[in-house]
């Protein structure tokens, strides 16, 4: 296993996972778009804000790791970023959307991964949840683990490891966020899918702009 992974490493990865799945368009990521989808306020536990010279030392550390490599499109001096997710870890298709949601919500039961990773990766139910779960805390290295069901829950949760052991016990004490009535979840995904492109376009169009600019400097 690599060295364990910062919290603000963990975002970076999961959030290029995460994009690259769900707005496939716009990957890789500009430094500017990951920096939104990091700072994102739906879809993370806990929400962040994150700065550019906090996301570049988390690059900079997960490029030594071979996490994340730049990329440089053809014709375009502008970089961006991709992950090795699957490479490094080993990981199927499954693997790789629990991972996701482990690293950018925190710890899930089975029901809220099969509910979560929909827009990742297609489950047909949730005993294909389980078997991919089997999977990562069994392995020689687990990659999850099951964590101790708490008085007055009903569900054991699972977390990541790729930051190192859990303490259950701040788990357990800290306060889960509770989902608002109103829109269905499927409702909220797709609007929240469509702020995302916008927020990738406009980032793009920043990025070639600056390019364009600095032609004339």
């Amino acid at each position: 296993m690599l060295d364990p992974l910062t919290v603000t490493e963990a975002r970076v990865v999961g959030s290029l996972v995460e994009k690259q799945l769900t707005t496939p368009e716009y990957y890789p990521l500009t430094l500017n778009a990951l920096t939104a989808a990091c700072n994102q306020k739906s879809n993370r536990d806990p929400v962040m804000s994150l700065g550019e010279t906090e996301l570049m030392s988390a690059i900079d550390s997960l490029r030594d790791k071979n996490l994340v490599y730049l990329y440089y499109g053809t014709g375009s001096r502008t970089v961006k970023y991709k992950h090795m997710v699957p490479s490094v870890y080993d990981l199927d298709e499954a693997g790789v959307a629990i991972v996701a949601v482990l690293l950018l919500r925190g710890p899930q039961t089975i029901g809220e991964l099969r509910e979560r990773t929909g827009r990742l990766h297609e489950f047909g139910g949730l005993d294909e949840v389980q078997q991919a779960l089997d999977e990562l805390t069994r392995r020689d290295e687990a990659i999850v683990v099951k964590l101790e069901r708490q008085p007055g829950q009903k569900e054991a949760r699972y977390a990541h490891l790729l930051s190192g052991e859990v303490a259950q016990e701040a788990i357990a004490a800290k306060p889960r966020a509770v989902a608002s009535g109103g829109a269905s979840n499927e409702q909220i995904e797709k609007l929240e899918s469509e702020v995302e492109s916008l927020r990738n376009e406009l980032a793009d169009f920043r990025a070639t702009f600056d390019e364009f600019r600095k032609q004339f400097d």
